[in-house]
């Protein structure tokens, strides 16, 4: 059993830190004087970037949902339309490279995170640190990614579900969706992320077992005794062409797979959203953070790894599916059989694993819809508190913090997944996986900007970022590379509509950025706002009162698995006192 965490310090800077120190003894001081006794790590507090929300998450929980929380169909279905498109050459080094990005991203946004863990995260920190209008529109994008991503999954989980049957009906799933996603959501955090928990050790167990399968099968495990290693990085070969041929078609392969891994590699903007609501934030969210840096490897990375050896890229159901003569790309006409894992099991002649990794898809993807959920309504109330969004109604919470109002607004969402009843719903799913691509890169863009503009403020105002609880290296230079990398490829989206050109697939790509600096500039002109200068931006904030809140803590901080230790001893006795009783 490891160890347990040490509570994570309050940055000391050599010209804020006197600032710092007042606030917090005023604040400590009132609680003392205000309170006979300390709180609950379940308290809500409405004075430190809370809101009416509770913090409730436990380290197990925390930990799990950074591991596990986004993955979804993308990483399991989608990235087979890639391997077509690019190869595996080209996926793999499309998906090294945009994960070099995110782990910046990652970086970034963690020293601001661990900092300031406050709810809605960079979406909040940008209005604070930055510029208001940026906070706002960066905040509308982040909720209409989320929102749209739910009827995705659940569309996806529908046709993964038809492996077994294709007279499963569509409404029964829709239904059964939203009844857990509400039951999930609407009682308490400590609820979701006990479900969320489970989910997501079921998606690492999914992962593992996918990577175990690669490994042992190209080695010889596998009922033909074939140790076919990497022979389709040969033959057919490990740059495919795309659209073109030669060099130019093998490089447009390769730009769809970067659009593509922007789409499937995401993560640390869900670890920021929970932070608000971790039982130590500073102490729990910090972890969380680093380890995202070994999903990134392990499972993306290594993801596309996997795929690209288990299937060559002109695998004739591939070619069926995402090829140029399959009708489209969207996800409803794909199936549990068009994942490459899948057709991999098929084609070496694997029996009852295929049916094991259908069921836990399953699962995995139904998780993946319950994250956007989760992460959709925190959004929209974040955005409420800032009076971003309908203040009065958006912001009310039920006595056990949930915002039941953003809630309800985020379950309308389900309903777009009965697009698939529809003959069109291929394209138009299609249309909204290019849509939530370019908000994807937005977020990242816009996480970045607020990165450069803390910095600098840190720099104007002598505040020593070395003694923040985490301390992101290698900055500014961390926070630019991505920002720069990631505006190319939102720049370069929408390059296969152009010739021939297609209106629809053209407007979709850039859809958000068109949007989203409408939605700015708008903002800035409505409401006067002034993008902040360095010496101006409060450093301070809700630092105060997050600390004294993780002071007056009655229980310490736990390590992951005495968290898990301590969760197994109590269900035990609690079935111990239940029989007692009886």
């Amino acid at each position: 059993m490891q160890s347990s965490p040490k509570p994570c310090p309050l940055a000391k800077g050599s010209l804020r830190t006197s600032l710092i120190e007042e606030t917090l003894v005023a604040t400590t001081s009132d609680e003392e004087s205000t309170r006979s006794a300390r709180p609950s790590s379940g308290t809500a507090h409405h004075g430190d970037g809370l809101g009416g929300l509770r913090r409730d998450l436990s380290n197990r929980k925390v930990q799990l949902v950074a591991v596990g929380g986004s993955i979804g169909t993308a990483l399991l279905l989608s990235i087979g339309g890639d391997l077509n498109k690019a190869g595996p050459g080209g996926l793999l080094l499309a998906f090294a490279i945009c994960n070099v990005f995110l782990a910046l991203v990652n970086n970034c946004m963690a020293e601001m995170t661990v900092y300031m863990p406050v709810s809605g995260n960079f979406i909040r920190m940008a209005g604070h640190w930055v510029d208001d209008a940026l906070g706002f529109c960066a905040g509308w994008n982040l909720f209409l990614y989320q929102f749209m991503m739910i009827p995705f999954e659940i569309t996806a989980l529908s046709l993964v579900l038809s492996y077994w049957s294709d007279h499963i009906p569509v409404a029964a799933i829709f239904g059964g969706c939203m009844v857990l996603y509400f039951f999930l959501n609407v009682s308490t955090v400590a609820v979701y992320g006990e479900a969320e928990f489970w989910l997501s050790s079921g998606k690492v167990l999914l992962l593992t077992m996918l990577l175990c399968f690669t490994f042992v099968t190209m080695v010889g495990g596998n009922p033909q005794h074939d140790a076919y290693g990497f022979r389709y990085w040969n033959t057919p070969g490990a740059f495919a062409e795309c659209s073109s041929t030669g060099t130019v078609g093998r490089f447009e392969g390769f730009l769809a797979a970067v659009w593509s891994a922007s789409f499937t590699c995401v993560g640390p903007e869900y670890v920021g959203m929970m932070a608000a609501e971790a039982k130590h934030p500073r102490t729990y969210v910090k972890t969380a953070f680093e380890i995202v840096y070994v999903r990134l490897v392990v499972f993306l990375v290594g993801g596309a790894l996997a795929v690209g050896v288990l299937v060559p890229f002109n695998d004739p159901v591939l070619e069926s599916v995402y090829g140029s003569g399959s009708g489209g790309t969207g996800p409803s006409q794909r199936a549990a059989a068009a994942s490459p894992y899948i057709i991999a099991m098929q084609n070496m002649g694997v029996q009852v694993f295929p049916h094991i990794v259908t069921a836990l898809m399953a699962t995995t993807i139904f998780s993946a819809g319950n994250t956007y959920v989760f992460c959709a309504t925190r959004s929209l109330y974040s955005m409420a508190l800032e009076g971003r969004a309908p203040r009065r109604l958006l912001t009310k919470c039920t006595r056990r913090g949930i915002p039941v109002y953003a809630f309800l607004v985020v379950m309308l969402a389900p309903l777009l997944s009965l697009l698939q009843l529809s003959s069109s719903s291929a394209q138009v799913l299609a249309w909204l996986i290019n849509v939530a691509t370019g908000a994807t890169i937005i977020n990242y863009i816009v996480t970045c900007i607020t990165y450069v503009c803390f910095h600098r403020a840190c720099t104007a105002q002598g505040f020593d970022r070395s003694a923040l609880p985490y301390y992101a290296r290698f900055q500014p230079w961390s926070a630019w590379i991505p920002l720069v990398a990631d505006a190319v490829i939102l720049l370069c989206s929408g390059y296969k509509s152009v010739k021939p050109f297609d209106s629809a697939g053209f407007l979709t790509a850039y859809a958000m950025p068109i949007m989203v600096p409408l939605l700015f500039v708008g903002w800035k002109l409505a409401k006067r706002t002034t993008w902040r200068r360095p010496r101006d931006v409060d450093l301070v904030w809700e630092a105060p009162s997050i600390t004294a809140y993780e002071m007056a803590l009655d229980d310490r901080p736990v390590g992951f698995f005495e968290d898990c230790y301590l969760a197994l001893r109590s269900v035990v006795q609690r079935d111990e006192g239940d029989k007692s009783n009886v």
